[in-house]
């Protein structure tokens, strides 16, 4: 499972050292942790006083996160869960994710973040492949457990709900509305076989708190979380991320960040947004970075509430919004937005897909604050790459390196390609997992001999060392034997006057391979396909223009908010539009 061992790079293979802003150092010493778990005891200990997170209005402080946390651990740890067993977590934005994974984290185990909207068949397979024989679950998902429970592993079941962590009177209410007024907990029954319990949270901190939690005998290579991938290619695969992948991860985003987040003053008053969910790597490697600065989160359980949402951001200063380019386009077309108090927000960070220059600009005329792209995946904890946070313009590339991280623009023979040349982006540094679990083919594919990680993600390296993503290999276009990337045709077309977001895909063409069609979801009601196909004749060479258009109200995403493209393609059996 292990990767193989690098060949390092010159400071003159790294050309994207000399664009790192004077406060980003070219590394970062993860070597001043023994684990992740020792991270956390640090920082919950050193920032005890201070508030860890905000939810419908209730705090938790990192005291209460140290107490409540430990005693969750020491709850595992009295159910007989061998060192190192898999725990899922299928919990939305609350208080009791932090509390799961720092509990989970702190009694020895590794954690399975699992999305809280998989259906029956995806979740069960992410029990089965992981392993996991203990869920903590939120009870409105309760039916999707039921349904798969026996086919799974799983013998300790922790059922949370929606008011366990708001305080006694504010909390029943709250799990009261969401169970009774709202209905949101469907009728479920976890069958008791085969000596499977059943435990609500609660129940499990208070018995917690009368143990003692035993210190866990974990270091660097101890894998710290199972993070399933998209599985775009078929089921997904759980990227072993250990402690010292972890323990990186937090310290190359603080490194990155702290030219901006440092015109703060203290770094503790920093408030940031968690409104992509926390099983997502991106909000969990943020999440994480928080703790260790002893920040605060505001936690948003339902971010696709927009009124709520932009309501929320107007009740208190926040410094960081990360999000997808589809939240930040829902949040510009809400008609309150402009009036959120933008002057303390530094950090607007773009991950998770590709961001549009339409969208960007945008951004930075309503809250003066540019949008900065990041790039990342599961299997590199997050963030690989980030445009400096001194930048002031949008530059349509991933950015640069962090530190301790190489990239390398390879061909399919695994041959570093020249700079500007056009190849697949290769990852490694302290952050890249070690393989995929239990996957033994899959890992003898994934690393080059050099020790690179395949991203399958094409794209091209400038001389300042900025990587240009054109797309990924399976999303590309063959027209008449021209390769066209989605990702150029969605930046350009997003530029057209009228259009909220945008998707391309190729779907069969008897005469050239394949055709190019848009599906455009519109923010002027009165844009015609002529308009658009103007714009496009003006914009894009000939065999990059599209041939079909098809307007929608809404695009496929995942619960993260990326565009599925897949989804597009599986629905499009017939062009709905008429040719151009």
């Amino acid at each position: 499972m292990n990767a193989p061992m690098p060949t390092a790079l010159t400071d003159a293979q790294r050309p994207w050292l000399a664009s790192y802003p004077p406060e980003v150092p070219k590394t970062v010493n993860i070597h001043q942790y023994k684990s992740l778990t020792h991270l956390l005891e640090e920082a919950f200990e050193k920032h005890a006083s201070r508030p860890y997170s905000v939810c419908m209005e209730r705090w938790m402080s990192y005291r209460e996160l140290n107490h409540e946390s430990a005693a969750f651990g020491a709850w595992l740890q009295a159910q007989g869960l061998e060192p190192g067993a898999r725990v899922a977590i299928m919990l939305p934005n609350v208080p009791q994710f932090s509390v799961s994974m720092a509990g989970i984290l702190r009694g020895g185990y590794t954690c399975v973040n699992v999305n809280p909207l998989y259906t029956p068949r995806e979740l069960e397979h992410q029990l089965k492949d992981s392993g996991a024989t203990a869920i903590v679950i939120l009870e409105n998902f309760a039916h999707t457990l039921q349904e798969v429970i026996e086919r799974t592993p799983i013998k300790h079941v922790v059922l949370a709900s929606m008011g366990d962590m708001l305080g006694f009177w504010y909390g029943q209410w709250i799990t009261f509305a969401v169970r009774h007024l709202a209905r949101m907990v469907p009728a479920f029954e976890i069958p008791l076989t085969n000596g499977r319990t059943v435990t609500r949270f609660n129940r499990a901190l208070a018995d917690g708190h009368s143990r003692a939690m035993k210190p866990p005998a974990v270091n660097m290579d101890s894998i710290a979380f199972l993070q399933y991938t998209g599985g775009t290619t078929g089921l997904s695969k759980g990227a072993v991320l250990t402690h010292g992948n972890i323990v990186a991860a937090v310290l190359q985003a603080e490194a990155w960040f702290t030219p901006a987040l440092a015109k703060v003053g203290d770094v503790r008053n920093i408030n940031s947004i968690a409104a992509l969910p926390q099983y997502h790597i991106f909000a969990l490697t943020l999440s994480l970075l928080a703790m260790r600065n002893g920040s605060s989160l505001t936690l948003i359980p339902n971010p696709r509430d927009f009124d709520k949402f932009v309501d929320l951001l107007k009740r208190r200063p926040f410094h960081m919004l990360p999000a997808v380019n589809t939240l930040f386009t829902a949040l510009l077309a809400h008609p309150q937005f402009k009036s959120v108090d933008f002057s303390n927000l530094h950090v607007s960070q773009a991950g998770g897909m590709a961001a549009t220059e339409g969208t960007a600009k945008h951004w930075k005329q309503v809250t003066g604050c540019n949008m900065l792209e990041g790039w990342g995946m599961s299997e590199t904890c997050a963030i690989g790459t980030n445009n400096p946070v001194t930048n002031t313009e949008f530059t349509g590339t991933i950015g640069l390196p962090l530190p301790s991280i190489d990239i390398a623009i390879k061909d399919d023979d695994g041959h570093t390609m020249p700079l500007g040349e056009r190849g697949e982006i290769c990852i490694r540094g302290p952050n890249v997992m070690v393989g995929y679990y239990n996957q033994p083919g899959e890992n003898a594919k994934a690393f080059t001999p050099d020790g690179f990680m395949r991203t399958g993600d094409v794209g091209v390296m400038d001389a300042q060392g900025y990587t240009k993503i054109v797309d990924r290999k399976k999303d590309m276009i063959l027209v008449s034997g021209f390769n066209v990337f989605p990702n150029e045709l969605e930046q350009v077309i997003s530029l057209c006057p009228g259009v909220q977001e945008c998707a391309a895909i190729g779907i069969p063409d008897a005469k050239q391979g394949e055709s190019i069609k848009v599906f455009i979801v519109r923010a002027d009601a009165s844009l015609s396909e002529q308009e658009v196909e103007r714009y496009c004749r003006e914009n894009l060479t000939g065999y990059k223009q599209p041939k079909y258009i098809e307007f929608r109200d809404e695009l496929p995403k995942s619960n993260v908010g990326k565009i599925l493209r897949r989804e597009l393609r599986q629905s499009d059996t017939q062009p709905k539009a008429a040719a151009h």
